[in-house]
């Protein structure tokens, strides 16, 4: 499998499979990723270079987001002086769920970001949405803390402040790596 940036030409697939796995979701009862997410504000956080596709023999099989910046209202200012980066919109395709692509894709997220100089690979996940909560526990992230108070970037209450960690760390992967090298974090946080 390839990981690569993706492109403005991933924004339908990467909608789609928001839409994919929000159907998922509510067949299982969870409300997570019901209201949809602006593409336009998609297409930015692709143009900035932080936004993954995960390849098998040429069809997109899955996406991560990983950034050096934290949604506002999750994290303290001294955790925000630590050297982190931040996974958002970690999603797998249906036809490759079971196959820990999902986990696959965390410790690339972990490698990469310690080869950028980060220290904390951090998430906020969906707050009502305890099997997923597992997941990340089952993957070697503590949880730090829910927050529950403020907004959610594309509109109504905050609904994803389970916050958890863990610390980054060199990963051997599977993946062949064709995204561009990460650039290194400012020293300042």
């Amino acid at each position: 499998m390839i990981i690569e940036n993706a492109t403005p030409d991933d924004l339908a697939a990467l909608l789609a499979f928001r839409e994919e796995a929000a159907a998922w979701l509510s067949a299982l009862g969870s409300d997570q990723w019901r209201r949809p997410y602006p593409a336009d504000r998609l297409l930015k956080t692709i143009e900035s270079g932080t936004v993954f596709m995960l390849r098998d023999e040429g069809a997109t099989v899955a996406t991560i987001t990983l950034t050096e910046e934290a949604e506002d209202g999750l994290w303290t200012a001294d955790e925000l002086k630590e050297p982190s980066m931040f996974v958002n919109k970690l999603t797998v395709a249906r036809t490759h769920a079971g196959q820990d692509i999902g986990g696959t894709l965390l410790d690339w997220a972990g490698d990469r970001a310690r080869r950028a100089g980060a220290s904390w690979l951090r998430l906020d996940a969906w707050t009502t949405n305890e099997a997923l909560q597992r997941y990340y526990l089952s993957h070697g992230f503590e949880h730090v803390r829910t927050v529950r108070e403020g907004g959610a970037v594309n509109g109504g209450p905050r609904v994803s402040g389970w916050l958890a960690q863990r610390p980054t760390r060199l990963a051997d992967s599977s993946l062949t790596d064709l995204a561009l090298a990460p650039k290194p974090m400012s020293p300042f946080g």
